[in-house]
């Protein structure tokens, strides 16, 4: 059985990795109470309905990426790396996927709650986005209004400091 506090941490359960938010066969086969052996022999025995963009086993790289951000995402589980196989990796439609493959009430209550999260990760990454553009135009604008303002400074400077002749003779001590 899964625990609430799991379902809590789901956020810290997804990594990046290829450019797309995963969560790992290991942690997802927490999360539905079974073990990470019999949830991969049920995807497996539903194979045609995980498709490389759904679910994809990870490389030796892949690997090194998602140690260095579970470190850093100090997550409640981490990766046993003394496994036979290199873990599987479920995208967001994989995940999604999972509903069809492990059918049980609770199973469901789970998808949805990992699918909201994927939901609220999506959206602060467009949140964040937004304020990254807006960021960009202020400094722009701020750039070209001290731009103009360090130009007409340039031109009071000159219009303030006295013109005077060039051949003009030297005051002062010989």
């Amino acid at each position: 059985m899964h625990s609430n506090s799991v379902i809590v941490h789901i956020d810290k359960m997804i990594y990046n990795i290829r450019g797309q938010k995963v969560m790992i066969d290991s942690d997802l086969a927490q999360i539905y109470g079974v073990v990470t052996k019999a949830f991969n022999q049920a995807v497996q025995r539903n194979r045609d309905r995980f498709p490389e963009d759904f679910m994809f086993q990870c490389t030796l790289s892949d690997l090194d990426d998602l140690r260095s951000q579970i470190v850093t995402a100090n997550s409640l589980n981490t990766l046993n790396y003394k496994r036979r196989n290199l873990p599987y990796v479920f995208t967001e439609n994989g995940v999604a996927m999972l509903s069809s493959v492990l059918n049980s009430k609770e199973a469901i209550q789970i998808n949805i709650a990992i699918m909201r999260i994927f939901t609220k990760l999506r959206s602060f990454h467009a949140l964040e986005s937004q304020t990254d553009k807006r960021v960009d135009r202020l400094e722009k604008e701020t750039h070209h209004l001290f731009k103009t303002v360090f130009k007409k400074l340039d031109e009071h400077e000159k219009l303030i400091t006295p013109h005077l002749p060039k051949n003009r003779e030297k005051i002062g001590i010989k």
